[in-house]
């Protein structure tokens, strides 16, 4: 019997008329309602708390602003408290240094983040110095505060070895025009170390063929620092001008009532200094709450402005 002949593999095979239906597909499977809730639930102590124990005082805080001192303690006073703030001089001058700390602000994300990068790349001693830069930042601001009023004094350390050198002494602590900068250089010594150690958790999700291939095509340090750095570590540099400037506007009060409490003629004022003036000494816990509502606002702004711009900075590059 003659075999049957098979399909030529120029022509279909032929078919029996049926059509095998579709698999059917299969509908995700809907979780229970207990399971749709358990994020929520997770979550829910961290956001009471931080309601209780931000949001609701900041709230009441911003109200209080708009009530009166003294005499009319709790009575309604609209923006008397604000046109008082914007007439006060001390005020003012605690904007402007404000707004010189902020022209600061990229020297003291830079010093960190050109640190980190070094240590990244794995100089010789970067263990040890890894150790160095973070051990400031244990301190207490008082204590760092002593220590360099002795090193800053007008007969100090420092101002010895200038007269070494022949270029004389500095009054850092006592010139109007130095102090503030003295103050900030302090503080930036103090706590970049923390700033550091963000830097180098961020090198650790960057992608190191990326480096590699900078190295390839003969990039330099500050091309791959602009190139290749910058862009892959656009939100690690967004953490870190976003906490160096609420340490800059809110975390110098300890160095500044130890270093100089203010003065020389009141040049190292900052709103947060200011705000402790008001209330602690001079008894206007409605002024002080002025004082607080326009520094949040300025620390909202600044952060919007910042995060705006680094995003552009890192699609560009």
């Amino acid at each position: 019997m003659p075999a049957a002949p098979s399909p030529s593999p120029l022509r279909p095979a032929p078919t029996t008329g049926r059509v095998e239906p579709a698999p059917a597909r299969r509908r995700p499977r809907r979780g229970s309602r207990a399971e749709r809730l358990a994020p929520f639930v997770l979550v829910a102590p961290a956001v009471l708390i931080i309601v209780a124990l931000r949001l609701w005082p900041l709230a009441l805080g911003v109200n209080f602003s708009f009530t009166g001192d003294g005499d009319r303690n709790g009575t309604p006073v609209g923006l008397d408290n604000y046109a008082t703030l914007f007439g006060d001089p001390l005020f003012r001058t605690a904007l402007g240094n404000a707004a010189l700390l902020l022209l600061l602000l990229p020297v003291a994300v830079a010093i960190p983040g050109l640190l980190a990068t070094f240590i990244y790349l794995k100089v010789p001693g970067h263990r040890v110095y890894r150790g160095v830069y973070f051990f400031p930042a244990v301190l207490s601001p008082v204590i760092v505060g002593a220590v360099f009023n002795l090193l800053l004094g007008f007969d100090g350390p420092l101002n010895q070895l200038l007269g070494v050198v022949g270029l004389g002494p500095v009054d850092w602590l006592g010139d109007p025009d130095v102090a503030i900068f003295a103050v900030v250089g302090v503080h930036v010594w103090a706590t970049f170390g923390m700033a550091l150690v963000v830097f180098l958790a961020g090198f650790a999700a960057l992608d190191p063929s990326l480096l590699d291939a900078a190295t390839v095509d003969g990039a330099s340090l500050p091309q791959t620092i602009r190139h290749v750095i910058v862009p892959g570590l656009t939100r690690t540099i967004q953490f870190v001008f976003a906490t160096t400037t609420i340490g800059l506007l809110t975390s110098m009060f300890g160095l500044l009532y130890v270093m100089t409490s203010g003065g020389p003629e009141a040049s190292t004022y900052l709103p947060e200094y200011y705000i402790w003036i008001r209330q602690g000494q001079f008894d206007q816990p409605a002024l002080a709450s002025a004082a607080s509502t326009v520094l949040l606002l300025v620390m909202l702004l600044v952060g919007s402005a910042q995060i705006g711009v680094l995003r552009r900075v890192g699609r560009e590059g």
